[in-house]
Order: C-alpha cells, then sequence, then structure tokens
C-alpha cells in the first residue's frame, strides 16, 4: 500500500531523482495493487482480458512529472484509445478513477452512454487528467455533456484518499474501499464498452 514515503517523493527535485523514486517508491505498490485488481476484473468480467500498464514517463525530458499512474484496459499495448481504470497518486492524495483521456476512439459514444449513469455520492469528478483539481459528483452531467461535444476534453470519475489517510493503520480499510470503488466503476465501464 502507499504510504507517506510515497507522496514525499513529489519534493524530490529534477526529473532523473524523482523517476528514480518513483520507480523505487510507488511503481511496487502499483504492481501489487495492479495484481490484485486484475484478479478482481477476471473474476467479475471472464470473459474480458485486461493488462496493466505502469506509465513509465519516457517522453519527459526536462520537468519531473507532478503525478503518476498505472492503467488497466483491454489493450495489450496502450490504454488511452479506450476507456480505462486508472490508479495514481498525486503530491496529496491517490485516486482510482474510470477514465477518459486524451480523445479516446468512441469518444462521442462514451458521452452517450454515459447519459445513463449516475455515480455514487462519494465520486468525485475530475476534468483533466494533466490537473490535481478535482469536482464533486453533481457537475458529472456537465462534464458528460462536455465530453460530447468537445472533442478535446476529458472525464475521470472515481473516489480519492486523502495523503494524511495513509499512515500504515488503514491499508485494509482503503484497500477494501478500493475493492469497492472498482465494483461501482464496473458497470459503469461495461456500458461503455458494451458493442
Amino acid at each position: 500500500m502507499f504510504n507517506q514515503k510515497s507522496f514525499e517523493v513529489f519534493d524530490c527535485e529534477g526529473l532523473e531523482a524523482r523517476m528514480e523514486k518513483i520507480r523505487s517508491e510507488i511503481q511496487p505498490v502499483f504492481q501489487a495493487l495492479g495484481e490484485k485488481f486484475l484478479e478482481f476484473l477476471n473474476h467479475n468480467s471472464p470473459e474480458t482480458t485486461f493488462y496493466l500498464h505502469i506509465a513509465q514517463h519516457r517522453r519527459r525530458t526536462t520537468h519531473a512529472p507532478e503525478n503518476t499512474w498505472s492503467a488497466i484496459s483491454t489493450q495489450k499495448r496502450g490504454y488511452k484509445m479506450e476507456a480505462h481504470f486508472q490508479l495514481g497518486i498525486w503530491h496529496s492524495y491517490v485516486f482510482l478513477y474510470l477514465s477518459l483521456i486524451d480523445q479516446p476512439k468512441n469518444q462521442e459514444n462514451y458521452a452517450k452512454r454515459l447519459k445513463q449513469v449516475s455515480l455514487p455520492e462519494n465520486f468525485v469528478v475530475s476534468k483533466d487528467h494533466t490537473q490535481e483539481a478535482y469536482f464533486p459528483s453533481q457537475v458529472f452531467s456537465d462534464v458528460v455533456n462536455r465530453l460530447e461535444k468537445v472533442k478535446k476534453s476529458e472525464l475521470e470519475c472515481g473516489r480519492i484518499w486523502k495523503a494524511e489517510r495513509f499512515d500504515g493503520k488503514n491499508d485494509e480499510r482503503i484497500f477494501s474501499e478500493m475493492l469497492k470503488t472498482m465494483a461501482d466503476l464496473l458497470p459503469i465501464y461495461d456500458i461503455l464498452m458494451k458493442e
């Protein structure tokens, strides 16, 4: 599970130094949790094959990443071209989202299908995966409408856990909340991905 050192990674100056910390402190957590999420998804969607991707930030040459993430999708070679699950971390929180970013192929259809979805009250919405800001679930329908009309718009929805909760005493509870979040996201994902 993440711990306070995971969040301190983002205090580390410089691309190489921060990437070294991301690789040693955060990516093993992505791998461990990602394998458990794959188990959950394979059990609950046995007809679908899922793959785990861990962001490597290889295109970065100067600026250290302000956040980092892992993704689960049905694509072996990438994830951004379709709806996918993301587990990620910013300086102040961890998130587990269903993500539509970087103009996925079926963006307009995804938006139309999302109009039949209502989110749990404890969910949040992100409008831009490059920004730390998130919004209450009440903005969901506005963000869905924007996703349908604006090509460069994005939508992520799910749950966040504030950094201070990762004190080593709540690991089991946080993990069970993550699995519950995945269970809440899966029916929405199925609506998006149906033929």
